[in-house]
Parts: structure tokens; sequence; C-alpha cells
């Protein structure tokens, strides 16, 4: 069973960046999908970005210009490089994979879509 570990949260000022990692415990080439969810405090999660084994990416419009999903097969590894953040990217954020992208496939960008998810990561942007 591959875990997945968020990190690169942080602190930061609106106009800021940080890079988020989610680094698998086994081969993260397995995962055919992966995305990045958020969840702000008393909202519900919400998905970022999303990835798929061949390069492909899906953002949602309130981070599309900013932000940028990427992996590293050879490092087990997703990113999420964010750029010009605001307070409203502030969260926790979610790693999630699954080993098909079927489900994406029907659903999208969406939570049923990934069956494996990290801890998560805390994003705080401050104004």
């Amino acid at each position: 069973q591959v875990q997945l570990v968020e990190s690169g949260g942080g602190s930061v000022q609106a106009g800021g960046s940080l890079r988020l990692s989610c680094a698998g415990s086994g081969f993260i080439y397995i995962y055919a999908c992966m995305a990045w969810f958020r969840q702000a405090p008393e909202k519900v999660r919400e998905a970022v970005a999303g990835i798929d084994n061949t390069g492909r990416t899906t953002y949602v419009d309130s981070v599309k210009g900013r932000f940028t999903i990427s992996r590293d097969n050879a490092k087990n590894t997703l990113y999420l490089q964010m750029n010009t953040m605001t307070p409203e990217d502030t969260g926790m954020y979610y790693c999630a994979a699954d080993r098909t992208c079927t489900r994406a496939l029907v659903y999208g960008l969406a939570e049923r879509s990934y069956q494996h998810w990290g801890q998560g990561t805390q994003v705080t942007v401050s104004s």
C-alpha cells in the first residue's frame, strides 16, 4: 500500500509563493491520475488541479494561471507550485491519487475520482 505524504505548507503573505510536494512511499507511476484538493475552514473540500500519467493537466478556474501541478515519477513525487497567492487560497491541501483514470473520466476533478489520500498540509495566506 503506497502512502501519500504532503509537505511544503506554511504561512505566506498575499502575492507570495509556495511549492507543495506529495511524496509516495512507493512508486507513484502506478497512479494514473493524481490531484490536489483543498479545504478552507468551515467549507467543503474542493478540487484544485489534476494530472494524468500523460502529463495532461486540469485546473479549477480560481487557480488557472497561478498554480501549476506536475509530477516526477522518478522521484515518486507530485508537486503544486502556487504563485500570486491570495487569502482565499488558505486551507488544508490534500494530495489524492487513483490507479486508473476511469473514475476521473466519468466524474472529472472530483473527490469520488480518487481512492487514495494524504493527510494534508496547511497553507495560510495573510493579507
